[in-house]
């Protein structure tokens, strides 16, 4: 786990340690996913004889985007069937973040057949569209090759990844599923972004309005689904993934909100 995410992430780490869990803090490059990645599979290839290698999200080489995808999926095969529970009919569109792309993938995956169902997928704005201030290889990035896979990837005229920035640990990283690739190239997801200040108003307006405390990443999505509901009649359905709790993130929140403790 990079150094700097374990610092962001600490009721995490903290989580993981008391289960029993080594966590080692990666110091090099950004200090995030990216580099984090870069240490497990190295570590992997040089102890694939008896070490048993996963990523949490929906890259790296195959089968492991697959193999999160299909795990993942029960988050959108759940909701398709309470929507029609509730509702009676599918929501008219949904919406999740992507970083690596996990969360979204488990939950557009299920929908991809049903053509009928907009599906949106929002990146890390970051500070804005300048390279290095934002983590949106969907929307700035070029096909290139990141840990085993094709998939869009932010790089520079030798092919080097770029450096990239998100508020959220969750969504930094220079590139994303090849899945998510595929489904920009045949125009299935559209693919969108959001800012660093639009996120944290979203943890604001959800917590102050619904009770919830959703995590950064999260956040982003809830961010798109505002602007589509003012978009939209008020029995529309606008269905939203929401990939984790806010705990974790409270106090980078706090601190970058600057709200006094």
């Amino acid at each position: 786990m990079g150094a700097e995410d374990v610092r962001r992430q600490q009721p995490n780490v903290r989580a993981m340690r008391f289960l029993g869990t080594e966590v080692r803090p990666v110091e090099t490059g950004s200090r995030t996913l990216r580099d984090a990645v870069n240490e497990a599979m190295r570590d992997w290839m040089a102890s694939v004889k008896d070490t048993h290698y996963i990523l949490g999200s929906a890259v790296g080489p195959h089968p492991f985007p697959k193999i999160v995808r299909d795990f993942q999926s029960v988050i959108g095969r759940e909701s398709i069937e309470q929507s029609k529970m509730r509702f009676g009919r599918l929501p008219d569109v949904a919406i999740a973040c992507v970083g690596g792309g996990s969360n979204a993938a488990g939950m557009f995956y299920p929908f991809v057949q049903t053509t009928d169902v907009p599906l949106i997928g929002v990146e890390a704005g970051g500070r804005g569209p300048t390279a290095g201030e934002h983590a949106a290889p969907l929307t700035f990035g070029q096909p290139g090759i990141l840990h085993g896979s094709l998939s869009y990837v932010l790089q520079d005229e030798d092919g080097q990844t770029c450096d990239v920035h998100s508020a959220s640990a969750g969504l930094d990283y220079p590139g994303v599923g090849p899945e998510h690739s595929y489904w920009k190239d045949s125009g299935r997801v559209k693919y969108t972004q959001c800012t660093d200040d639009d996120a944290l108003q979203a943890v604001l307006t959800l917590a102050r309005n619904e009770g919830i405390l959703c995590a950064l990443e999260s956040a982003h999505a809830i961010h798109e689904a505002m602007e589509q509901a003012k978009q939209r009649s008020r029995d529309e359905i606008v269905l939203v993934c929401l990939s984790g709790r806010g705990d974790k993130d409270a106090a980078e929140v706090q601190r970058l909100l600057g709200m006094v403790n």
